[in-house]
């Protein structure tokens, strides 16, 4: 068995991953680095491009697991290409938003390899993508493979419980077994549950770490999380301020959605516009009419039912009057420049009256990350377009509904799992450290290997 990580570098970014088993050869995942650009945000098919790449299996629509898909697809022609049914209802939705954004970054910052694939390749690919339920075995080698004597492995998709569609993969020979998480989350959100990994086992465990640099504290509760967004939103609406909640389109909106409908039903909040961005409009209205095939709760709240949402347009956004208490639930958790959330902010941040909440992950190196760290009534830098330092008056708070698994919970699992070797990546260095010395300590009998970029782990 050989594993290689193709990720560019010793962070989250382009996950990516080779695994050979039995002689078949497949491909985890296909993400971009968010924090890099052009060509050098892609994984390192360099590495692989002389291998006979059976399968390119996606464990999520997140863009760093699938915004190099098109790339992958391009250079392997004969790699099936394999994902969880929910996630073929929004993978191509996510390309094509990805060729959007490329398009207006080379023209906003001249990054001439932009973009790395086009609308029409991404039409042309999506009708290979081959959908499978949950919990149900697929070849996935070719069939000339297979007449030719080889034992294709199998592979299952288990419900990860991270956002629609998400899995993590068991792969399994008549010899070994290799389970990979993917991103997941262990424990109940607001619509998704937790994930279903409960009958995994494997003799070679690749690993999520996300979390890893996160002590979770004693006294953490999520329902205690969600009670606190809420009465902050209802302090904020009661000045007659406006709220700002920067998310991810995929997930995290639809899970902000589900807690304002909530609260509008138990007639906490008022019944009001909810201002979204273009795709997290798309995704919610997916969720919507996939909820019947998804392990969730409140199968009946629909969100573009139970909620006016009203997607946000520039002209709206460089005009509309901030008093009066609107909500916003925008794309872009970071706060990227020339995004709704980043110019947003920069009109909200200078009154007291309205606030910024955010509800999950922000890179220190991005707008939202330097806005989490301000202080108020400090300058500080938040991006090159604000052409300055800015001073933040208006309110902002963290609320910790993330979407990954705790770290104990994650190494609960290990234990559950109990493979031979651990393969840790998908995290910051100080994360992939924490998890390599806990396995050690509470595990030692397995093996822990931390490959860096490019580096191969031969078993």
């Amino acid at each position: 068995m050989r594993i290689l990580n193709l990720n560019n570098r010793n962070d989250i970014g382009a996950n990516s991953w080779f695994l050979e088993i039995d002689g078949c050869r497949l491909i985890l995942d296909a993400g971009i680095h968010p924090k890099l650009e052009g060509r050098e945000a892609l994984p390192q098919y360099d590495l692989v491009r002389n291998e006979d790449i059976d399968a390119i299996v996606i464990s999520h629509c997140h863009h760093d697991h699938v915004g190099a898909l098109p790339v992958a697809m391009r250079l392997f022609p004969q790699a099936h290409v394999l994902m969880s049914e929910l996630s073929y209802f929004i993978a191509e939705r996510v390309l094509h938003n990805s060729v959007n954004v490329m398009l207006r970054q080379r023209a906003d910052k001249g990054i001439l390899d932009y973009p790395l694939y086009t609308h029409e390749e991404v039409e042309e690919y999506a009708t290979r993508f081959q959908a499978f339920r949950y919990f149900r075995e697929v070849e996935w080698t070719g069939f000339a493979k297979r007449r030719a004597g080889f034992q294709s492995p199998v592979l299952e998709f288990y419900d990860a419980g991270h956002t629609l569609g998400s899995a993590g993969v068991w792969i399994r020979s008549d010899e070994e077994t290799v389970f990979y998480t993917g991103d997941v989350c262990f424990h109940d959100q607001t619509l998704l549950r937790a994930a279903r990994f409960d009958e995994a086992e494997a003799d070679v465990l690749i690993m999520e770490t996300t979390r890893g640099n996160h002590e979770s504290s004693d006294d953490y509760c999520r329902e205690a999380e969600v009670e606190r967004l809420a009465e902050a939103i209802q302090r904020v609406l009661a000045r007659k301020g406006s709220v700002l909640i920067p998310t991810f389109a995929l997930g995290r909106t639809q899970e902000v959605l589900a807690i304002l409908a909530l609260l509008m039903r138990q007639g906490r909040l008022p019944r009001q516009p909810i201002y979204v961005g273009g795709l997290g409009r798309v995704f919610s209205e997916i969720y919507d009419h996939q909820a019947h095939r998804t392990y969730r709760y409140h199968h009946n709240l629909l969100l573009s039912r139970e909620l006016e949402l009203i997607v946000l347009d520039k002209v709206q956004l460089e005009t509309m009057r901030l008093r009066g208490g609107k909500i916003f639930v925008l794309t872009a958790g970071m706060m990227n420049e020339n995004t709704a959330a980043h110019d947003l902010a920069l009109r909200m941040m200078g009154d007291e009256r309205h606030a910024i909440f955010f509800v999950g992950y922000a890179d220190p190196d991005t707008p939202g990350g330097r806005l989490k760290a301000s202080k108020r009534g400090e300058p500080f830098f938040f991006s090159e377009a604000a052409q300055g330092e800015v001073v933040r008056y208006c309110e902002m708070e963290e609320f910790d509904l993330t979407a990954h698994a705790n770290r104990e919970h994650l190494l609960e699992f290990v234990g559950m799992v109990d493979p031979e070797v651990v393969i840790l990546g998908h995290g910051e260095p100080d994360s992939v450290a924490w998890f390599a010395e806990q396995i050690h300590q509470h595990y030692p009998r397995i093996r822990v290997y931390t490959p860096g970029p490019g580096q191969m782990v031969q078993l």
